[in-house]
C-alpha cells in the first residue's frame, strides 16, 4: 500500500514538473498556446493538490479516478466577434474617405490663402515656387513618420499632395513666372520622378511607382511649349517605357505596363494630331516601331517561371494583342497614303514577327497558363494580319480566293501538328469568304463555265471537301458535325453557282434582243416570257438531275446522310413544279417537267422498294422483333 503510494506520489510530481517545463518554454518562444498558459499559468509541483482516494474503503486501493493526474484545464478562447458590414463600412469611412476629404480640404484652404496672399502681393513670384517646393518636400517627410506607425493609406496619400505640389511649383517656375529654363525644370522634374521610384523600390510600393510613372508621363505636357519636338519627346518616352519594364521585371507590377501603355500612346495621339505630317513618315513610324517592339517583349520578359503571380498573365497578354492592332493602325494610316502594296506586305511582315513570338513562348518555361495564353494569342494576331493583309493587297474576287486558300493552308497545317486551334481560324477564314461569295462578290461573266465566278466556287468547294474529308477521320462528335456541314455546304454552294450560270446563260438572250415588228412591245413582250419559261424549267431540270446525282451517290457510298439531301432537294422541285410549274410554264415544258420528276420518282422508289441497301433487314435488326 505504501509503494503504490509512492509511485503515485512520484508520477504526480514529474507531470507537474513536466507541464511547468512546457509552460516555460512557450513563454520564451513568445507562443500563444491553445491551453492559453499564460492567462492561466501552470501550477508549481508543490501548489498540485493531492487526488481524492475515491473508493479506498471499499476496495483497499486507490481507484481509477484517484490515479489519474488532470492536466490543467484552461478555458477555451472567446469567440470571435461576427464581422458586421456597418463595422466595415464605418472603419472604412473613417480610415480612407475621411483621410482623402480631409485632405482635399486642407489642400483647397492653402490653396485659398494662398492665392489671398499672392493677390496682395504678399509673396513674390521666388517666394511661391520655394513655398510649393518647400511644402511638398516636407509633406513627403512627414508622410515617413506615418508610415512608419503603420499608417500606410495616410502616408501614401500625403506624399501624392507633396510630390503633387513640387510638379505644380515647378511648372509654375517655368510656365507662369519664367524663373527657369526648361531645361532646368525638365532636370529638375526628372529628380522628382527619380525620387518617387526610388522611394517606391525601397519601400516595396506599387502605388509609389505609379506616382512616379504619372509624374513621368506628365512632365512633356507641364513644360510644352506648342513646338514640336517630335525627337527628344518620343525619346523621353522610350526611356520611361524601358525603366517601366526593367522595373517590372524585377517587382510584380504588372499593372505599370498598362499605365506606361497608357501614357505613351496618349502623347503619342496628341502629338500625331497637331504636328505629323508625310515629311515625318520615317522617324514617325520608326518610334512606333520602337514602342511597338517595347511592349511586344513585355509579355516575355515579365513572365517569369513558375510565376507566382499568375493571375496578372492576362495583363501583358491583353496588353501585347492591343499593342498589336494600334501599331498595325498607326501604320496603315502612314503607309497606306503611300502605298497600299506596302501595306500588305508590312502585314504579313508582323504576321512572321508574331509568328517567330509564339516560337519564343515555347522556349521558355513559363507557367502552363501563361505560356498557353501568350502561344494562342501570337498565333491568333500572325494569323489575324495574314487574314488582313488579303483585302488589302487584291481585289475583287481575289480576296475571296486569297481566303479560302488561307483556309485550305491553315486547316492542312492544323491537322499536320494536330492543333485544334488552327482548324477553328481555318473555319473563321472560310466562312469569311462563304459571307463575301454569296454577299458581296459581283461576278460579270461573259462565257458560261469558264468563269472566274466558277473558279472561285470550285476553290470553295475543294476547301469544303478537304474539311469534311478531314472531320471524317476524326471519330470525336464535334468533327462529324463539322463534316456534316461541310457536306452540307458542298452541295449547296454547286448548286447555287451551277444555278447562276443557268440565270446568266438567259440574262444574256434578253439583254441583245430588239424587236423590230411594229407591234414592238407585244412581240418583246412575248418573246421575254417565252426566255423566262425556259429559265424556270431549266431550273427544274437542273434541280432534279443534281438531286439524282445525289441519290446515286448515296446508294453507292451507302450514305443515308448524302441520299436525305437528295429527298430534300427532290422535295423542293415537286413542289415547284407542281405549284410554280403548273401555272407559268408552256404545255410542251410542263408536260416533260411531269415526265421526268415521275420518272425520277419512280425510280428512287423502285430502288428502295427493291431494298438493294438492305434497309429493311437493317432496321429489323435494330427493332426489338428483329432482334428477338
Amino acid at each position: 500500500m505504501d509503494t503504490s503510494q509512492n509511485d503515485l506520489e512520484a508520477i504526480r510530481r514529474l507531470l507537474a514538473e513536466l507541464t511547468t517545463r512546457v509552460y516555460r518554454i512557450e513563454r520564451k518562444l513568445g507562443m500563444d498556446a491553445q491551453a492559453s498558459l499564460d492567462t492561466h499559468p501552470a501550477p508549481p509541483p508543490a501548489q498540485v493538490a493531492a487526488p481524492e482516494h475515491v473508493g479506498t474503503a471499499a476496495t483497499g486501493r486507490p481507484s481509477a479516478q484517484s490515479t489519474a493526474v488532470e492536466p490543467p484545464k484552461t478555458p477555451p478562447p472567446p469567440p470571435r466577434p461576427a464581422s458586421q458590414p456597418g463595422v466595415d463600412l464605418e472603419s472604412r469611412i473613417g480610415s480612407h474617405w475621411l483621410n482623402r476629404i480631409g485632405i482635399t480640404a486642407l489642400l483647397i484652404g492653402i490653396s485659398y490663402f494662398l492665392k489671398f496672399a499672392f493677390d496682395n502681393n504678399w509673396i513674390g513670384p521666388a517666394g511661391r515656387v520655394a513655398i510649393g517646393l518647400l511644402a511638398g518636400i516636407a509633406i513627403v517627410v512627414w508622410s515617413e513618420r506615418f508610415r512608419a506607425k503603420g499608417y500606410q493609406a495616410f502616408s501614401y496619400s500625403l506624399k501624392a499632395v507633396g510630390i503633387g505640389a513640387l510638379y505644380l511649383s515647378l511648372w509654375a517656375a517655368f510656365q507662369v513666372y519664367n524663373l527657369v529654363p526648361s531645361g532646368v525644370a525638365f532636370v529638375m522634374m526628372l529628380t522628382v520622378t527619380a525620387a518617387t521610384a526610388a522611394m517606391a523600390l525601397a519601400q516595396d510600393a506599387q502605388i509609389l511607382a505609379a506616382f512616379a510613372l504619372a509624374g513621368g508621363f506628365s512632365t512633356p505636357l507641364l513644360l510644352s511649349t506648342g513646338q514640336n519636338r517630335e525627337v527628344a519627346l518620343f525619346a523621353y518616352v522610350a526611356i520611361l517605357d524601358i525603366a517601366t519594364l526593367i522595373l517590372v521585371t524585377f517587382k510584380p507590377w504588372r499593372r505599370l505596363l498598362v499605365m506606361s501603355y497608357s501614357g505613351t500612346l496618349l502623347l503619342y495621339i496628341g502629338w500625331y494630331s497637331s504636328f505629323y505630317t508625310r515629311p515625318q513618315l520615317a522617324p514617325t513610324l520608326a518610334f512606333a516601331t520602337l514602342f511597338f517592339a517595347i511592349f511586344a517583349v513585355a509579355p516575355l520578359v515579365t513572365l517569369q517561371p513558375h510565376d507566382e503571380h499568375a493571375v496578372f498573365a492576362s495583363i501583358p497578354a491583353v496588353l501585347a494583342f492591343v499593342n498589336a492592332g494600334v501599331y498595325f493602325l498607326q501604320a496603315y494610316i502612314m503607309i497606306e497614303e503611300v502605298d497600299k502594296t506596302y501595306m500588305a506586305w508590312f502585314a504579313l511582315a508582323l504576321a512572321a514577327i508574331y509568328i517567330f513570338l509564339s516560337r519564343l513562348v515555347h522556349a521558355r518555361n513559363l507557367t502552363p497558363c501563361a505560356s498557353e495564353i501568350l502561344y494562342f494569342l501570337h498565333l491568333a494576331v500572325a494569323i489575324g494580319f495574314i487574314t488582313v493583309a488579303i483585302p488589302i493587297r487584291l481585289d475583287a474576287h481575289w480576296i475571296t480566293i486569297g481566303w479560302f486558300v488561307e483556309a485550305g493552308v491553315l486547316l492542312w497545317v492544323g491537322n499536320r501538328i494536330h492543333s485544334d486551334f488552327l482548324n477553328v481560324f481555318a473555319l473563321g477564314a472560310l466562312t469569311l469568304g462563304i459571307f463575301r461569295l454569296l454577299a458581296i462578290d459581283n461576278f460579270q461573266s461573259t462565257q458560261l463555265i469558264f468563269n472566274m465566278r466558277m473558279a472561285t466556287y470550285a476553290v470553295a468547294v475543294a476547301v469544303l471537301a478537304i474539311v469534311a474529308w478531314y472531320a471524317s477521320q476524326r471519330t470525336d462528335e464535334t468533327a462529324r458535325t463539322i463534316a456534316a456541314i461541310a457536306i452540307v455546304a458542298v452541295n449547296a454552294l454547286a448548286l447555287i453557282a451551277l444555278t447562276r450560270e443557268v440565270a446568266d446563260y438567259f440574262t444574256w438572250q434578253m439583254n441583245p434582243y430588239r424587236p423590230t415588228a411594229r407591234n414592238y412591245w407585244q412581240q418583246a413582250y412575248s418573246d421575254i416570257h417565252r426566255i423566262q419559261i425556259e429559265r424556270d424549267f431549266t431550273y427544274s431540270a437542273l434541280w432534279m438531275a443534281y438531286g439524282a446525282m445525289l441519290m446515286i451517290v448515296g446508294f453507292l457510298r451507302s450514305s443515308s446522310f448524302v441520299r436525305w439531301q437528295a429527298l430534300i432537294l427532290i422535295a423542293a422541285t415537286t413542289v415547284k413544279v407542281f405549284v410554280y410549274d403548273v401555272s407559268e410554264l408552256d404545255r410542251g415544258y410542263r408536260i416533260v417537267s411531269f415526265i421526268v420528276l415521275g420518272a425520277l420518282l419512280l425510280a428512287i422508289s423502285f430502288v428502295y422498294q427493291r431494298d438493294w441497301l438492305k434497309l429493311s433487314a437493317k432496321s429489323r435488326q435494330a427493332s426489338p422483333e428483329g432482334s428477338a
